[in-house]
């Protein structure tokens, strides 16, 4: 399923998606391309480095962030970094730009927690010490939280090849329960170049997205803009 837009435009420029979006690119583009395997050795994060059965290039408070700024491939970064053009905008028209900023970077490092926890607990040695990497933990935060504030916007998207407009719950749930099904297969898996997916890095993000922005929106601090009442063929676009 490729989402290419969610009918909506966002009230204010979204600075903080553009921001991330170029970031993510950047740094693809212009550190990791030249020395794919060498920059992903050593900016990623590792799993053994929190019970101290290995060390990692960099120390844990620094991987954790460079991390999620890294890609295995091509259709690893344009992946996510479509998932985050259509669905963080209107995110972060709801949260703010300092507060979406925070839920972003919270969403992420939990989201790196919740697969070294797995990894550790279940996984095997040569599992933990498989490097993670990708920003689609803190983009699944994102989608948790516009689950919660858009559930009855619709979302136009592909389905392998074919055209469909879902209610962005019907979507995203969809996606949600996709995560928890393969990660019951893989679940020591990580996402890294070869590595696999690190599906539960994707459930531990969109959880606390949405947990987050129930609470935000229970005390009055996070309030959605209204939703499209029709289906939008509308490409994807910031």
């Amino acid at each position: 399923m490729i989402p290419l837009t969610d009918g909506m435009a966002p009230r204010r420029f979204p600075v903080v998606t553009v921001a991330l979006i170029a970031a993510n690119v950047a740094v693809w583009l212009f550190y990791e391309l030249p020395n794919l395997n060498g920059s992903i050795e050593h900016a990623s994060f590792y799993p053994c480095t929190v019970d101290g059965s290995c060390d990692g290039p960099e120390p844990v408070w620094i991987s954790w962030v460079t991390s999620m700024f890294l890609h295995g491939s091509w259709d690893h970064i344009l992946g996510n970094m479509l998932f985050l053009a259509v669905f963080g905008k209107n995110v972060e028209d709801a949260y703010g730009h300092v507060q979406y900023l925070l839920l972003y970077f919270a969403g992420g490092f939990v989201a790196t927690l919740t697969q070294t926890a797995v990894t550790l607990w279940f996984g095997s040695t040569e599992a933990a010490r498989v490097p993670n990497l990708g920003a689609s933990g803190a983009i699944a935060a994102v989608l948790g939280a516009f689950f919660i504030l858009y559930p009855k916007s619709t979302v136009f998207g592909l389905i392998v090849i074919w055209p469909a407009w879902l209610p962005a719950w019907v979507f995203l749930g969809f996606w949600f329960l996709y995560q928890l099904f393969e990660g019951g297969f893989g679940i020591v898996s990580a996402s890294a170049n070869g590595g696999g997916t690190a599906f539960f890095a994707h459930v531990g993000g969109f959880v606390f997205g949405a947990l987050v922005t129930v609470a935000l929106m229970k005390r009055g601090v996070t309030e959605p803009r209204g939703t499209n009442d029709a289906p939008s063929p509308a490409v994807c676009g910031l």
